[in-house]
């Protein structure tokens, strides 16, 4: 896999049937952020039909729309960032498969949201979000709503429990807010077992060392970074998706202590991809190795 330094491609995948302005506004801004170049996609999959009829002008309709979309959508890119010259793909396969394999060589890849249900997002013949967010080889943005921009001052929420996974969604945070010289949320989310073995006061105080012991360092690299800690009590996915409100975006870890190590994707990823109300960021592991402030 090509190194984070090496990857200059911020992918994003365009659905000409549906509305990709707010998917592509961020990845627009966000490759003019970072200095990237940007990759518009569309991936158009094989037709599947019982029915012994000629499928050509069916597909070469599907190809005609998808060339439409990347024409308008470079134009809009240029238009909203001038100096910005995306690359277009037009590409034969699932987009699923299609994507996730461009992710390989990418810094990042966006994806807008229909806010399914986990059942329709499962079901649904043209699922994406979940399972690219699965297996993407770098972070992977879902867009289903816009970034908060009217809340001031501007922040960024990360989602911490001492995983892997979340050290290096902490990584991420800390770039995304010091270039948007926004503040930082740390949320760590204690939730109360069914039968307590220890004392409450004493668990929350624990999850507090383990949030101040995981985010030391990271102000001394981003000093400009506002950073503040949080350790609320409920269910992750909720109290995450309401410390995000009124965010630009929440980051996440693709798993977390939760779940089996099997799993692609945690739970609380999967919830808050169908319950946060801003841009959703998970970052897998990246390199194979923890992001760490030293390594920066």
């Amino acid at each position: 896999m090509t190194g984070a330094d090496e990857r200059r491609e911020l992918v994003v995948g365009i659905d000409p049937s549906r509305n990709w302005h707010l998917s592509l506004a961020w990845a627009a801004d966000e490759a003019h952020r970072r200095g990237l170049e940007l990759r518009l996609v569309v991936a158009v999959p094989p037709l599947h039909d019982t029915h012994p009829r000629d499928d050509s002008p069916r597909r070469a309709s599907l190809l005609q729309a998808g060339s439409n979309a990347l024409q308008e959508g470079a134009g809009w890119v240029r238009a909203r960032h001038p100096q910005l010259q995306p690359t277009t793909s037009l590409l034969d396969g699932y987009p699923a498969a299609v994507i996730g394999g461009l992710s390989g060589r990418a810094r990042m890849v966006v994806l807008g949201s229909r806010h399914l249900s986990r059942t329709a997002e499962y079901l649904s013949a043209g699922s994406l979000v979940v399972p690219v967010t699965a297996q993407a080889r770098c972070p992977v943005v879902v867009v289903g709503d816009a970034e908060h921009v009217s809340q001031q001052p501007t922040y960024l929420v990360v989602g911490i429990d001492g995983s892997e996974f979340s050290k290096a969604a902490l990584g991420l945070a800390f770039e995304e807010a010091d270039l948007r010289g926004a503040a930082l949320r740390a949320v760590s989310v204690w939730q109360p077992p069914i039968f307590a073995l220890h004392d409450e006061r004493d668990a929350v105080q624990a999850q507090r060392r383990m949030l101040s012991e995981t985010t030391a360092g990271w102000s001394l690299k981003y000093p400009d970074v506002h950073l503040t800690h949080e350790v609320p009590t409920g269910h992750p996915v909720e109290e995450l998706a309401s410390a995000s409100e009124h965010a630009l975006a929440v980051v996440v870890g693709r798993r977390g202590r939760g779940g089996y190590t099997g799993m692609r994707l945690g739970s609380v990823v999967h919830g808050l991809l169908h319950r946060a109300h801003c841009p959703v960021i998970t970052v897998p592991l990246l390199g194979g190795r923890t992001a760490d402030c030293r390594d920066r």
